[in-house]
């Protein structure tokens, strides 16, 4: 019995070294414009971990795990991609900020609130889904949405073109004003 656990405990050390040993394969760099790399989601419960995950550097998802008061302005940034591909084998643009919870059949279990006294979505194709922002909204980027979402502020759109791709279901609500501030 101590031999085969002695056996046993060598062919993994030796796994485990003829696995490090092995040099990393070499991917050819393409120059061109591109989105950026699929990313995880970002689970964050402080002001820190969500301000670095909306940043250009962050993830595709933003998730919060609790109601977030923040009293600076917020900037959502950069072009993400989600993992999936479109009919003809692009990758789809996506990002989106959940305020909520979700169990594993993705019901929501929980919904929270983010305060701040506004934020900027530059992201395109980008949502804020399932609970509140308390601030007023400026869309820069095209083809916002918000997801049974309540905004309790303004929504301002800087261009003809955000305010026009701009979707909202009948579950979402502004509270102030939406309109064209350029």
């Amino acid at each position: 019995m101590k031999r085969n656990v002695v056996l046993g405990m060598l062919l993994v050390i030796a796994i485990v070294i003829s696995g490090c040993t092995q040099t990393p394969a070499t991917t050819d760099k393409k120059d061109s414009e591109t989105t950026d790399v699929v990313t995880t989601a970002s689970i964050v419960n402080t002001e820190d971990a969500f301000i670095k995950a909306i940043s250009k550097d962050g993830t595709w998802i933003i998730a919060t795990l609790g109601d977030l008061k923040i009293d600076s302005d917020l900037v959502l940034d950069g072009e993400f991609v989600n993992g999936k591909k479109d009919d003809a084998g692009n990758d789809i643009v996506q990002r989106k900020i959940g305020l909520y919870t979700q169990d594993e059949a993705r019901n929501v279990t929980a919904r929270f609130t983010l305060t701040a006294p506004k934020i900027t979505i530059n992201s395109p194709k980008a949502s804020i889904e399932h609970g509140t922002f308390v601030g007023d909204v400026y869309v820069t980027a095209t083809d916002f949405q918000l997801k049974d979402q309540k905004i309790e502020g303004n929504l301002y759109f800087t261009n003809p073109e955000a305010q026009a791709t701009f979707k909202m279901d009948a579950t979402s609500s502004v509270t102030g004003v939406q309109e064209l501030k350029q």
